[in-house]
């Protein structure tokens, strides 16, 4: 059905046409190319050139059949890494990357959290670097993904919150007071969820914006989604199914945030290495589609099971902490079983203070809205001859249509999860 389904009238149309049989003959021609022109003396190279013809074999079936090739891939290479041992595994990065052999941990070469009494322009500048963009950058996407305030503001504070509990696993999770409010909290943190948030609503109202733009507006709709869904996380009558939904939600989130830091301290390399982009790339390309399918499922009582790419999301994250797990014996060994247990009780204690904060706000909205429609009622009517006021009528009316929308949400969100979370 998905193959089916009906887009906008856009001029270039061949985007939005099958050409399975056009990519059956490129692929198959470029295979018979670079299997009989290249040469095939170096038994290690053959070995990596194979391995990448596999790989993009499988990422072009997985366009026509199912839509998270890349996702399984590193599913499946988990699952593989699990049934190896150390020296294995060692061999095996080798292989990949034989600069890895010297590679070193950054705890091991630099210091965190020293001389903190000391502030000084200088050094509060150095913090200023490619990391930092990065950090800033991150946090837009993630409002992106997300969009709500509420939610990635308690995600951003529980994660500091997480850095200290872990600190005695992670020496580089050590950071200066004001490293960790004002410039990770304040300005990275805040600066990139307002970015994002403010990108959601340029969005949610890109059709108006583009409107006087011709050609180039069809040009550019060819590359973006279908439709723009609003995503509200929460709302007055939320329930203990939606706060054990949240609580969920942002363990996950801190769980594949805490193994990319795992990852590399076990398996020593640095956070600039192709190993973090990759794994930067294969769930940043999975995570939108993520979030929409959990939040329709969280939302929606006709959704009975996940979708396909939140299902491939919450086994990497599994994975990844068996993985860690199975060979940071040595790291985890260290471990204080208090400071998890508190970590757990502190992500409750907030998941319950971010949803009642959000439910007290939305009931005061709504409250406010209804005293400003009611005080506006008779003065409105008098003035306008009987018609109410068009902003204070949409107001009024998306309140008393709520439960048509939901029910409509929930035939999206159904086809959402079923599909493989075309919408975004």
């Amino acid at each position: 059905m998905i193959n089916e389904q009906q887009v906008d009238d856009i001029c270039l149309d061949f985007f939005y046409k099958p050409h399975t049989i056009t990519l059956l003959t490129v692929t198959v021609l470029s295979l018979m190319y670079f299997a009989f022109t290249r040469d095939d003396e170096q038994s290690d190279n053959n070995l990596r050139v194979g391995l990448l013809v596999v790989v993009s074999f499988f990422l072009v079936i997985s366009i026509l059949a199912f839509p998270n090739g890349l996702s399984v891939l590193y599913f499946l290479f988990l699952v593989f890494l699990l049934f190896l041992n150390w020296d294995q595994v060692k061999l095996l990065m080798y292989w990949l990357d034989p600069n890895l052999r010297y590679a070193k941990r950054e705890a091991d070469i630099m210091e965190y959290a020293v001389n903190c009494t000391v502030i000084t322009w200088e050094r509060i500048l150095t913090h200023f670097d490619i990391f930092a963009l990065g950090h800033f950058a991150g946090w837009a996407v993630k409002a992106l993904l997300i969009r709500s305030y509420g939610l990635c503001w308690t995600i951003s504070i529980t994660w500091e919150l997480t850095e200290l509990i872990f600190m005695h696993l992670l020496p580089n999770f050590a950071e200066c007071w004001w490293d960790q409010v004002i410039l990770d909290i304040l300005l990275c943190n805040g600066g990139g969820i307002w970015i994002g948030m403010t990108a959601c609503r340029y969005l949610e109202m890109r059709t108006y914006h583009w409107a006087s733009i011709k050609s180039i507006k069809r040009v550019v709709l060819q590359f973006t989604p279908a439709s723009w869904t609003y995503v509200r996380w929460f709302d007055p009558k939320s329930s203990f199914q939606r706060l054990a939904g949240i609580y969920i939600f942002m363990i996950l989130w801190q769980l594949t945030e805490l193994n990319m830091f795992f990852l590399k301290h076990i398996f020593v390399f640095q956070a600039s290495h192709a190993f973090s982009w990759l794994r930067l790339i294969v769930l940043g390309a999975i995570t939108a589609p993520t979030v929409r399918q959990y939040y329709a499922y969280m939302t929606d009582t006709e959704c009975k099971r996940v979708g396909t790419q939140c299902w491939v999301f919450i086994a990497i994250s599994l994975l990844e902490a068996l993985v860690c797990v199975k060979f940071g014996n040595d790291l985890f060994s260290k471990t204080q079983v208090r400071y998890v247990l508190l970590w757990l009780v502190i992500l409750a204690f907030i998941t319950l203070l971010c949803l009642y904060g959000m439910m007290w706000y939305e009931h005061k909205k709504i409250k406010s809205l209804s005293v400003q429609s009611e005080d506006h009622d008779d003065s409105s009517v008098d003035e306008s001859c009987g018609v109410v006021p068009v902003g204070i009528a949409a107001e009024r009316d998306s309140l008393s249509l709520q439960p048509t929308k939901l029910g409509e949400e929930s035939v999206r969100n159904r086809f959402v999860n079923e599909h493989g979370g075309k919408e975004q």
